[in-house]
């Protein structure tokens, strides 16, 4: 078996079309189809159905996957750390986080916890939507992620594999730019009128936030008063956007505290339009270096509630 040949697989499985996968690992169609071929043909057993519109894994597939996810993630994670080793650099950390929170929550995140003890490791972040961060996780290119977690979107990671703490909060909030002439009002406000949706800026399906937003629409609004107008993985981007007028936006309260202080964006809904949020640290279960599990369990230690106050 070639290490192509699980890449191969895995980049199938997340776009579930075999002109998207091998665009995506840079290989023509019948190469790509060949090792896919070759992979079920050494396995003994067909690993995806081809006779729908979206390729579907098999049962033989579905069973094959987390075998896959952790062979490779080991083999990268071994690799990585191999290079580390032969380089000097035995104490780096290395964190994945999606865009928003590498800005507004990481920095002063670390501060506090350097604040409590200073670290002896150097640190190094990668910062990329939810979809790349994850395959950054799984392949052994990063120890830690960073992201916003939702009971309703679970991640792609399978709990037997890796395992999370909360390290924060933060509150997805509808917000708009005011209405001309009427500071505090918003120029898009929710619900809107049934037959006028709002314009609404949109994460895509690669955000994490996005994938948090439409379980929560699905399952708690009428998805008629919204209109897609824009859409975008970045929350900054759509910030922005939500800024020059363009439309309505739900966005982390990490990020535009301050457009609320000053006015440029206000609420377009109360709070029952909210959606809390978590923010969470996921890691592989497997041991990793020295310095990646220490750095673990302090933060476990920080999580535990401390001994009761006595008040006599």
């Amino acid at each position: 078996m070639e290490l192509d040949w699980l890449e191969d697989f895995l980049a199938l499985v997340e776009h579930q079309h075999f002109g998207r996968a091998a665009e995506a690992r840079n290989v023509s169609q019948p190469a790509f189809s060949r090792r896919v071929r070759l992979l079920e043909a050494w396995l003994g057993a067909p690993l995806f159905n081809r006779d729908t519109h979206r390729v579907a894994l098999t049962p033989a597939g579905e069973q094959w996957r987390p075998a896959a996810e952790d062979l490779l993630r080991r083999l990268y994670l071994g690799r990585e750390q191999t290079r580390a080793v032969a380089e000097g650099f035995v104490s780096t950390l290395r964190f994945a986080s999606t865009h928003a929170l590498s800005i507004t929550f990481f920095p002063r995140w670390l501060e506090e916890i350097e604040a409590e003890e200073p670290l002896s490791s150097t640190v190094s972040l990668v910062t990329d939507n939810m979809a790349g961060c994850e395959r950054l996780m799984m392949q052994g290119q990063a120890q830690f992620l960073l992201c916003h977690h939702h009971p309703s979107t679970p991640v792609s990671f399978r709990p037997n594999y890796f395992t999370s703490i909360d390290v924060g909060r933060d509150v997805l909030i509808p917000v708009s730019a005011t209405m001309a002439g009427v500071p505090d009002q918003p120029r898009f406000a929710l619900p809107g009128r049934l037959g006028a949706p709002v314009p609404y800026l949109a994460f895509s399906e690669v955000s994490g936030m996005g994938r948090i937003l439409a379980s929560a629409h699905a399952l708690e609004g009428p998805s008629m008063w919204l209109s897609p107008s824009f859409t975008a993985h970045v929350a900054t981007v759509l910030a922005a956007m939500a800024r020059a007028g363009r439309g309505l936006a739900w966005l982390p309260m990490s990020l535009i505290s301050r457009d609320l202080e000053e006015g440029s964006l206000v609420r377009a809904g109360d709070e029952t339009w909210d959606v809390p949020i978590d923010i969470r640290l996921f890691r592989p279960r497997a041991r990793q270096t020295v310095a990646a599990e220490a750095f673990w369990t302090r933060l476990k230690q920080r999580a535990e509630p401390g001994p009761p106050v006595d008040t006599l």
